[in-house]
């Protein structure tokens, strides 16, 4: 059973994520924020990270380089209920897996996690 990682600062987003994805078999983390999630940065072994891109004091995009930078090769796929093709062009860019705008089919989430090798 895979682990996917959540970052999503809408707590009724977040619950319905994890219970998508948990209802497709895969063990579940969830975040309300980027720094929440890099507490436990260490200890986390998700198979990859649904990252909000729109959260509080550190959004998702700054959170990826943060990861880049330190070395991180974790698999991302971005979300975003506001989509602009800046944004789309950056997350490319930073070298997510999908780039999903909110609300999307749960087929193309869970294509997108399972196409990750």
């Amino acid at each position: 059973m895979h682990t996917i990682a959540i970052v999503e600062d809408d707590p009724r987003t977040l619950q319905g994520l994890s219970r998508l994805l948990s209802a497709h078999g895969f063990h579940v983390q969830t975040f309300e924020s980027a720094e929440s999630f890099l507490e436990v940065l260490a200890k986390c072994e998700a198979k990859c990270l649904l990252l909000d891109i729109h959260l509080g004091a550190m959004s998702g995009i700054d959170l990826k380089r943060r990861l880049s930078a330190s070395g991180s090769t974790m698999p991302v796929i971005f979300m975003s209920a506001l989509e602009n093709e800046a944004t789309s062009k950056e997350v490319s860019e930073l070298g997510c897996v999908a780039y999903l705008r909110k609300p999307f089919l749960a087929k193309l989430l869970i294509d997108a996690i399972n196409g990750i090798p």
